[in-house]
């Protein structure tokens, strides 16, 4: 018969340093630094979406921009877990 250990605390602490890998550091860095960039380009531009000329904010197109590579690279990393 084995008796069973009571979970201590350096077990949850693994669980943090876990989620808390490099990558995912750096991630969380670049995107800081992505929304400060976008937030300080505030100046109205002209963007040609591909017949249309359209003028917005540049933060909006780039605001957008950063969203849908979020999204795409959200796909291509759950596609390669699985």
């Amino acid at each position: 018969m084995t008796a069973k250990k009571a979970p201590s605390g350096s077990a949850r602490r693994s669980g943090t340093r876990e989620w808390l890998t490099p990558s995912r550091i750096a991630v969380i860095v670049l995107t800081a630094l992505a929304i400060v960039f976008i937030f300080e380009n505030t100046d109205q531009v002209e963007i040609r979406l591909l017949v249309p000329l359209v003028t917005m904010p540049l933060y909006l197109a780039l605001l957008a921009m950063f969203v849908i590579g979020a999204l795409c690279g959200g796909l291509f990393f759950r596609w390669r877990e699985r």
